[in-house]
């Protein structure tokens, strides 16, 4: 069974989705801890920020310039957002997904 971000991804079960290409789906948070609160999400399965190859550096880097993407859109590019990625259930990785919190008032 596939986890729950990876349903997501394939469109298996409903989210608030405001953008998707074919390596990235990014959707509103379940339990916003902010105005807008996102979660951007690779469509490829990797747990977590542990479990990144030095292939993946690209991948990861893509996160982030889509972070980028998605303040401009959102008209929080100059305001200010927040990034991060919680890495293991200790630090609050709920769902075993790679994915980065994006985040703004």
């Amino acid at each position: 069974m596939d986890c729950i971000f990876c349903q997501i991804s394939k469109g298996e079960i409903p989210a608030e989705i405001i953008y998707h290409d074919k390596l990235f789906v990014v959707f509103k948070d379940i339990k916003p801890k902010a105005r807008l609160h996102f979660l951007i999400v690779p469509r490829r399965h990797i747990v977590s920020i542990n479990d990144l190859k030095l292939k993946d550096a690209m991948l990861a880097g893509k996160m982030i310039l889509l972070a980028r993407k998605i303040a401009r859109d959102q008209g929080v590019a100059d305001s200010g957002y927040q990034l991060h990625f919680n890495v293991g259930r200790g630090a609050g990785q709920l769902v075993e997904h790679l994915h980065l919190h994006f985040m703004a008032a």
